[in-house]
């Protein structure tokens, strides 16, 4: 999952904003790699879009899912907030079929702010995130999973907030041909509020369109959307995204994309690569 706030949400990664998706995923675990074995399905990913796909980790199996390089910039009311994550690894392990359990910590994130004469730099670890997946419909045209998520507050202040959230998304996938998917993931959050104690709520929707092309490569175009009701403040943010991947072999997908922010609450560019990998 990558939020266009650049705060890691279930989605994953406290910056998928840069931070977890669905069409390429699920058009790369429709392909086949020419050359590999086709007994063993293709690895399906939660990346490289926003959206999270309803697919789980093979039973039995691990899965890394990481940023290489992931960086957002921003420029509104003359500051300018640029965020780097440097790695953003998700790591899955698959209980059973059709449920997996998965963890996401970004290692090293460096955030900068400048407005004026003044800039400001924080460092560190991200927060660390705890979800789980169940694919509740796994065949046919149409898969949807339920996906509950725990934030654990690992980050210092200035890059997390201190606090245990919570929050659940509904991964949907619907294969319309041999080439062309649709995905949405609508998520909702428990977040604390700014201003001090108390909890508000948040949602976000992302709608994914995948096309695959020769040579297990995959195109996608997606819409997202943040609601944060906030009492200090409600906030909104929008963005359309574009990303391609490429599956190399049946358990190694390379990846990359862009993200454009549609209002100024939003990130103006994310950009980002990086690789899904099966073990």
């Amino acid at each position: 999952m990558r939020s266009g706030r650049v705060s890691s949400k279930a989605s994953g990664g406290r910056h998928k904003a840069v931070a977890g998706l669905v069409g390429m995923a699920a058009m790369a675990c429709l392909t086949t790699a020419g050359g590999h074995a086709q007994t063993e399905p293709p690895v399906c990913a939660d990346r490289p879009t926003k959206s999270n796909n309803a697919c789980t980790a093979d039973p039995g199996t691990w899965q890394l899912e990481t940023d290489l390089f992931n960086a957002s910039f921003q420029r509104s009311n003359g500051a300018t907030t640029d965020i780097y994550l440097l790695t953003n690894p998700t790591l899955k392990y698959g209980l059973a079929p059709a449920l997996d359990v998965e963890a996401n910590l970004v290692p090293y994130e460096i955030v900068r702010m400048h407005q004026g004469v003044v800039t400001t730099r924080f460092e560190g670890v991200g927060d660390l995130f705890l979800r789980m997946k169940y694919e509740a419909i796994a065949q046919g045209p149409v898969q949807m999973a339920l996906m509950p998520y725990v934030k654990l507050p690992t980050a210092r202040m200035s890059i997390g907030n201190g606090a245990v959230e919570a929050g659940a998304i509904v991964p949907l996938n619907v294969m319309l041909s041999d080439a062309w998917s649709l995905g949405v993931s609508p998520e909702f959050d428990a977040l604390k509020n700014a201003g001090g104690s108390g909890r508000h709520f948040n949602t976000s929707q992302t709608v994914v369109v995948g096309y695959a092309l020769p040579n297990d490569v995959t195109l996608n175009a997606e819409l997202w959307a943040d609601w944060n009701a906030d009492p200090a403040g409600t906030s909104r943010q929008y963005s359309v995204d574009f990303a391609a991947a490429k599956l190399v072999t049946n358990n190694f997908q390379f990846d990359g994309g862009v993200n454009i922010g549609l209002n100024r609450a939003t990130p103006d560019l994310q950009v980002y690569a990086g690789v899904a990998t099966r073990f």
